[in-house]
């Protein structure tokens, strides 16, 4: 990377890292880690399923990486701790269309890589804003024939130009960490999860109008239908400073929200609701081949059940303003590679990397996010 691309100052705590109170005031309810909001999808469509497992198993896409990949891929790293790579795709394709035009591409408009220790008692996930110029390696493009490696690229165009398998290269790239699992849901996918919930309740302490994402709110508590949450998540222009780390923000605050609106329904003692969410995650999903199962799925969620949402650091990658491109972003080495170091050696993120990024800079957005916490 050039000397525009790495950085020795800066990182900071956003506001959607998890508080130190852990709680919002509800510590018995079952709050399952952030995970579930994260790859929420993935483990509301694992659980007690049984005899429907055929019919479900039949909704989920899976991509055989591995096979992809081959040997071209870091070394797994010892001991039972996982890795994912969980997108939200932007794909304009199908039902999506009516989000914009289809020009036959997509990006990963959300990225988070999350780590689960092998004691599977803490985990750490990491939010990478779509516009960082990473260096992406070489990718077989989705539409035939290869690209070559690019030093300064946007990282959602990874995605757009190799699909997942590209996307997961990029990222094993940047990390020097395997990927044990591959988890995407696009728009519509998102919208049919949050109205299977009956709507996520959020609150707002200033309004909200965004042209580009649609979204209308007044200040007060709403809960939002899936049209509105994916709004909500996609909501950058007018929080903040208006930039994409304000939109993760947003996305953090509803993380939280979706955690506890799955506990407040109880969804996991209701075997009506449990299927018609599940029904809905798992057409919605695309997974690597390893997880294209419900049985897999049913697996995975077994070993995220017992980490609380206090065992969670959620944060977004440490980042400063491109000097070349103020429109874009750029990992500031040494904090960056202090996470990463991090998870291969399965220890929690540092407490400190993150002071004095430009995430701290986007801090607008927190408005909606501590009006949430005070009124849950």
């Amino acid at each position: 990377m050039t000397d525009d691309e790495t950085s020795r100052d800066g990182g900071a705590t956003g506001p959607g890292e998890r508080s130190r109170d852990g709680g919002r005031g509800r510590r018995g309810a079952p709050r399952r880690a952030v995970v579930w909001g994260a790859v929420g999808a993935l483990v509301l469509a694992a659980v007690g399923f049984g005899a429907l497992y055929l019919r479900l198993d039949g909704n989920i896409a899976g991509i055989d990486i591995e096979a992809a990949l081959g040997g071209d891929r870091p070394a797994d790293t010892p001991g039972g701790s996982m890795d994912i790579l969980v997108l939200g795709s932007d794909t304009r394709s199908g039902g999506n269309d009516r989000y914009g035009r289809d020009d036959g591409t997509a990006r990963a408009d959300t990225a988070m890589i999350v780590h689960v220790n092998e004691a599977r008692d803490r985990m750490g996930i990491v939010s990478v804003p779509r516009d960082t110029l990473v260096e992406r390696p070489e990718c077989a493009r989705t539409d035939g024939g290869t690209a070559p490696p690019a030093r300064r690229a946007m990282f959602n165009t990874a995605y757009e130009i190799g699909g997942p398998v590209c996307a997961v290269k990029t990222v094993e790239s940047m990390t020097g960490i395997r990927m044990d699992h591959y988890v995407e849901i696009d728009f519509i996918g998102f919208e049919k999860v949050v109205d299977a919930l009956d709507g996520v309740p959020i609150t707002t302490t200033e309004p909200i109008e965004d042209e580009d994402s649609g979204l209308r709110l007044d200040a007060g508590r709403h809960t939002l239908d899936g049209e509105q949450a994916l709004a909500l998540v996609r909501t950058r222009k007018s929080v903040g400073n208006g930039s994409d780390l304000a939109r993760i923000d947003l996305q953090h605050v509803f993380v939280r929200a979706f955690v506890d609106r799955v506990g407040e329904l109880g969804v996991l003692s209701d075997p009506g609701r449990l299927y018609r969410v599940a029904d809905t995650a798992t057409s919605a999903l695309t997974t690597d081949a390893d997880l294209a199962s419900t049985a897999d799925l049913v697996r995975l969620a077994e070993t995220l059940e017992g980490i609380d949402s206090e065992d969670v650091r959620l944060v977004t990658l440490p980042v400063r303003q491109s000097a070349a491109d103020p429109n874009r972003v750029v990992p500031i080495g040494e904090r960056t590679e202090r996470i990463w170091a991090a998870f291969r050696a399965d220890r929690p993120i540092p407490e400190s990397v993150t002071e004095g990024s430009a995430a701290e800079r986007a801090e607008g957005a927190q408005d909606v996010g501590k009006a949430g916490r005070r009124a849950e």
